[in-house]
């Protein structure tokens, strides 16, 4: 099973491919920032975390990046 890490830094998302299970946790982990006091990063929000959460993934500037292991093949 491939290890994936995710880490908070500045930088946004790159132009990389995640897979459903990589955006699941994304957008859950920054929706939990968001509702316990996180900055939202953008100007017209939504009604609820999850909502800003994943207007903030479709415009990339989610300040979480993704690590994973490169001896791993992905199917």
């Amino acid at each position: 099973m491939a290890r994936c890490v995710l880490s908070i830094r500045g930088g946004g998302l790159d132009d990389m491919k995640y897979t459903r299970f990589e955006r699941a946790r994304i957008v859950g982990a920054r929706a939990l920032q968001i509702a316990m006091g996180a900055p939202v990063l953008l100007e017209d929000a939504g009604t609820t975390p999850l909502e800003i959460a994943l207007r903030e993934l479709e415009e990339g500037i989610i300040p979480i990046t993704v690590k994973r292991d490169k001896d791993k093949k992905r199917r």
